[in-house]
């Protein structure tokens, strides 16, 4: 019996995905407009973030290399047989399969994508993602063809969210504020950050699947820190049980069809001491200063500088831990990111209307000190024609999040 190196299968139909065809389409037509600009005859997406972004299909890799080919007339997903034909279903495009039966067969589907008789001569690739083993072995089949990173390119294209992006991330918004409060509602003294983190994340994707009935369902999570585990902002729950007096880290995020929301917020157990107060005022000050300075025309690096000189002048400066906020979209905690948009001393994008980013100033006093802890606020912000629009509701500050429990 002769097995294919790749084939093609529809299986089912197509299902309804989160952006419109309309949508897709005008995607892709910036992509291709970036592929004029720079005279490529075809592009090879190989990151989580992109081909989901023009897509719709988030692939879930296991060690196998995914794909999408764009050239001037054609875009199709290149994905693995143990998938079987979901790639198909949840793509806007067409998709290849290729099998495991020969090494290499990921390189022979992109070549029955593309044919024999023309090969491409300038290639458009992600530098920031593609491994240099892959792009050897992409070089190894199109010998005579020059490479492009056009990473950050279509990082700058997803900088700019369009309607549709904008509705799916202000749900988002809404539904990790739904997560908050049922995380608020399971604090007491006792509970584990573990079983604390499990109650957000049910309520989140319960309220997903009713917002979005036909998604698929993957990567909501929540990071409950309490106590020491609060002083990073990654820290992953542990099953630790929270002690009266403790500092509280609640970072709820939603994750709808690859778009990442967060909500984080600070908070104490029953009580909090001065110097405790001191520091959490201190940092909702610059967090409430950052919100106001979120506007278009206004510098990045303008902003993360003005904040510091807050920081400073309150004596918590040589405490703070990292950027002030970044931008949202297709991204995770273990895919994708757009390092153009942050508020970081080396970033100087201006902030322009459609534009979605947070406010999120951190900081960490250590162990054995006065007020010692990780304090953070998030708020979620989309810049407008004249101002910015807060999308984060959930309230913060000591004023609102003393746990009496």
């Amino acid at each position: 019996m002769e097995r294919p190196d790749f084939f093609s299968l529809k299986n089912g139909d197509k299902v309804e995905l989160p952006f419109s065809k309309q949508e897709y389409d005008q995607r892709v037509h910036n992509l291709r407009i970036i592929m004029e600009n720079n005279n490529l005859d075809m592009v090879i997406l190989t990151s989580m973030h992109n081909i989901a972004y023009y897509t719709g299909f988030i692939y879930c890799s296991f060690g196998r290399p995914y794909g999408c080919i764009i050239t001037k007339n054609k875009i199709s997903t290149i994905s693995a047989n143990i998938d079987a034909s979901q790639p198909w279903r949840r793509s806007h495009c067409e998709n290849v399969i290729y099998t495991d039966w020969k090494r290499d067969n990921f390189l022979r589907a992109i070549v029955s994508v593309i044919g024999r008789d023309e090969p491409p001569k300038n290639i458009g690739i992600e530098n920031d993602h593609v491994t240099i083993d892959m792009k050897d072995k992409i070089n190894s089949i199109f010998t005579f063809s020059l490479f492009k990173d056009i990473s950050k390119e279509l990082m700058k294209l997803r900088m700019i969210k369009s309607k549709e992006e904008i509705e799916i991330i202000k749900n988002g918004a809404r539904i990790a504020d739904i997560g908050g409060e049922e995380i608020v509602r399971n604090i007491k003294e006792g509970a584990t950050e573990l079983e604390i983190a499990i109650s957000g994340r049910d309520k989140m994707e319960r309220e997903i699947a009713k917002t979005y009935p036909n998604a698929e369902y993957m990567d909501t999570w929540v990071w409950f820190q309490s106590g020491i585990n609060t002083d990073g902002a990654h820290n992953p729950k542990t099953n630790r049980k929270l002690i009266s007096g403790d500092i509280l880290s609640l970072n709820a995020f939603p994750m709808i069809s690859g778009y990442y929301i967060a909500l984080e917020r600070t908070l104490f157990l029953n009580s909090v001491d001065e110097a405790s107060l001191k520091a959490w005022e201190a940092n909702v000050k610059v967090h409430k200063r950052g919100l106001e300075l979120i506007k278009p025309g206004a510098k990045c690096s303008d902003i993360c500088h003005e904040l510091n000189d807050l920081f400073a002048e309150l004596g918590y400066l040589q405490f703070r831990t990292f950027g002030y906020g970044h931008s949202f979209g297709v991204l995770s905690h273990f895919y994708g990111r757009e390092a153009g948009l942050e508020l970081r001393e080396d970033i100087d994008t201006v902030l322009e209307e459609n534009m979605v980013i947070s406010m999120e100033p951190m900081i960490m006093i250590p162990e054995g000190n006065p007020g010692a802890g990780g304090y953070r606020e998030h708020d979620i912000l989309i810049v407008g024609k004249d101002g910015a629009e807060n999308i984060t509701k959930f309230p913060f500050g000591p004023e609102n999040n003393i746990i009496k429990a």
